[in-house]
């Protein structure tokens, strides 16, 4: 008889705790850096005003797909 590759003999992990990061080179983590500091300074996009859009929540996101009485369908 086999023994199963995936017997959960080991002791389980706690829920949430990270996995153990891979050690990184220099420029590694210097890159993490600059990419942090890039995120940082960017500015929030900023949008024109939509015109002639449906008022109220988006649709897509709570699921709301109708307009005046009638559904509608994407």
């Amino acid at each position: 008889m086999q023994d199963a590759d995936n017997d959960n003999s080991e002791t389980p992990t706690a829920e949430g705790s990270e996995p153990p990061r891979k050690m990184l080179s220099p420029a590694a983590k210097r890159a993490l850096a600059e990419a942090e500091e890039r995120r940082k300074n960017q500015k929030p996009l900023e949008l024109p005003p939509e015109i002639g859009g449906r008022g109220g929540a988006e649709p897509a996101r709570f699921g709301d797909y109708e307009i005046n009485g009638r559904a509608i369908d994407f």
